[in-house]
């Protein structure tokens, strides 16, 4: 059991940054209570981890071939870079944060496979500018069908509110399908655990960051980068949804906060670009480009710690 205390922190951690990136938008804009979103979204979050969690975990699982005890130092060096960046308030990677700590443990101990690397550091950095290509399309594709309903106030109300619900749940069923290889993938490669089990646990890790630890990222996403009516944030998480869909279906773990960024930039692009807040983005980019590295160290620093032998 000792060993499984690391996945579950990690997905308590990816639950309390990223996760509440499907709905922060949403809450940020009072248009969805925070309890309504956090229900909704630590169920979908496991569906999307039961059904379509498993490419990811192959992905994941085929950078390294660790032990139990590497597994567990990997795992735990990744949640505590994860909670690091929670606690400054600021999105993070978790995707990053893993490789970074089976980096950091490979590169001591038993190595890592350097062509599945190549693969997901490609996808991370084409996640952020997918969501905002996503946003920008669907603002235009989605805006007349809207304006149309702008004169009809109660009902434009009802139906927006009504589809940020839909949308945040979709949102966190990509989420659960893409992010929980993060959280046990490393696990499934072991051989510790099996696909349908390590979906289960990470996916309920998740949705138990999201009940309990959720809302402090949310005004960074929200309205740290740009001022989003309830409209836009619509189409921001609407953007990210699919954006991290797409790579859920490749098998590539990516960055729901990346994602939520990027749509959120490309909503703000196409408002007005004095509206978007340049010093916000770049301390975010700076806690991206620092995760991979935290992750490392944390990693390579308890692996060394946990090997050390003393001589008489």
């Amino acid at each position: 059991m000792l060993p499984l205390l690391a996945p579950v922190y990690l997905g308590w951690s990816l639950g309390a940054n990223d996760a509440s990136n499907v709905f922060g938008t949403a809450v940020s804009t009072r248009m969805v209570r925070f309890r309504t979103a956090a229900v909704f979204g630590s169920v979908f979050v496991v569906v999307g981890a039961l059904v379509q969690g498993d490419a990811g975990m192959v992905t994941v699982g085929g950078l390294s071939r660790f032990d139990a005890g590497s597994a567990l130092i990997a795992s735990l060096g990744a949640a505590l870079t994860v909670t690091l960046m929670t606690v400054l308030r600021l999105p993070v990677s978790t995707s990053q944060a893993v490789v970074g700590a089976i980096i950091g443990v490979g590169l001591l101990g038993e190595g890592i496979e350097t062509g599945g690397l190549v693969k997901i550091v490609l996808c991370w950095l084409s996640t952020p500018f997918g969501g905002l290509v996503f946003a920008m399309a669907l603002y235009r594709l989605l805006t007349p069908l809207f304006d149309r309903l702008a004169h009809q106030l109660i009902i434009y109300d009802a139906v927006l509110r009504i589809s940020l619900v839909v949308t945040g749940c979709y949102g966190a069923y990509a989420l659960g399908a893409n992010n929980v290889a993060n959280v046990t993938g490393i696990y499934v490669g072991a051989g510790i655990l099996s696909p349908p089990a390590a979906a289960l646990i990470g996916g309920g890790s998740i949705a138990l960051g999201i009940l309990t630890f959720s809302r402090r990222v949310m005004s960074t996403v929200g309205r740290g980068i740009v001022g989003l009516s309830a409209y836009s944030a619509l189409i921001a998480v609407l953007a990210h949804s699919v954006t991290v869909h797409v790579y859920a279906v490749v098998g590539v773990p990516v960055s729901s906060s990346q994602a939520i960024v990027g749509s959120v930039l490309g909503v703000g692009i196409l408002k007005s670009a004095e509206t978007v807040r340049l010093r916000a983005i770049a301390g975010i980019l700076s806690g991206w480009l620092a995760t991979p590295v935290i992750g490392a160290l944390f990693a390579a620093g308890l692996f060394f710690v946990a090997n050390l032998r003393y001589v008489p």
